[in-house]
């Protein structure tokens, strides 16, 4: 089991995408270690991170293959990006704290030499923190978790699917790779964009349970946390994490 008593808070890139408030006063940029440690003190389970590489094969955090000139990260070194390495945070985050790696990977990723891709960086770092965290990998990228399925046996992985992805392809797709789970937009999930063609969610998690998976949605709104959490599903994935975590105390069953 990935996560215990779910459904899990999640904290999307720490606290919440863009600048978030600090409960202290201030505010912290996302995939910061900031951001992350507020997650946690507004009652987070689990926080999640993006991870994409630099051109001096380094792991840095951020979502967008473009840094904040507008330039390719790929095309830079890490210490002239000026985000967090994925390795420091590692190293400064309580090692306790479950990580959701969120890997991003590159156009390069399709030709550069086997050593200097995404999966190749990432692997060796995974084998040490998952002696000191629980870990979960996920990636749009199924090539990816293909690789890391054979690299890091011991970390759990998932499929995310995109927004309005239907789910009858989703949940097979996680399943015939072999992995662990799987992620979903709350876009996929009919609430928000009802579609004849959808199954129930809670027939829809039901199936995948039944196939091994635990099921992500990314990112309810707290008005909508309970939906989710009575469809059966194991994590959600917020920008709103005192919201998530004051509507699911008021909802039936257990809270992560």
């Amino acid at each position: 089991m990935i996560f215990q008593n779910p459904p899990a808070v999640v904290g999307h890139r720490g606290s919440g995408s863009g600048e978030v408030p600090l409960p202290g006063g201030g505010t912290a940029a996302e995939n910061t270690l900031p951001s992350m440690l507020a997650a946690l003190e507004s009652g987070a389970s689990w926080i999640e991170i993006d991870v994409t590489r630099t051109a001096d094969d380094d792991l840095v955090l951020r979502h967008d293959p473009t840094g904040a000139d507008g330039g390719f990260l790929v095309e830079a070194t890490a210490a002239a990006s000026g985000l967090p390495r994925l390795a420091e945070v590692f190293d400064a985050l309580p090692p306790e704290v479950p990580l959701d790696v969120d890997v991003k990977t590159v156009l390069e990723d399709a030709v550069d030499a086997p050593s200097r891709r995404t999966g190749a960086l990432l692997a060796p770092l995974l084998r040490r923190e998952a002696r000191r965290r629980p870990l979960l990998v996920t990636s749009f990228d199924p090539s990816l978790l293909a690789f890391l399925r054979e690299e890091v046996p011991a970390v759990p992985l998932g499929l995310l699917t995109w927004l309005r992805f239907p789910l009858w392809h989703g949940v097979p797709a996680a399943a015939g790779l072999d992995l662990q789970a799987v992620g979903v937009h709350t876009a996929s999930c009919g609430f928000e964009h009802p579609d004849t063609r959808l199954r129930p969610l809670d027939h829809v998690v039901d199936v995948a349970h039944k196939a091994g998976l635990e099921v992500l949605v990314w990112c309810p709104k707290a008005d909508a946390a309970a939906d989710y959490a009575a469809a059966g599903v194991d994590a959600l994935v917020v920008n709103d994490v005192p919201g998530v975590v004051a509507a699911l105390s008021d909802s039936p069953g257990p809270l992560a």
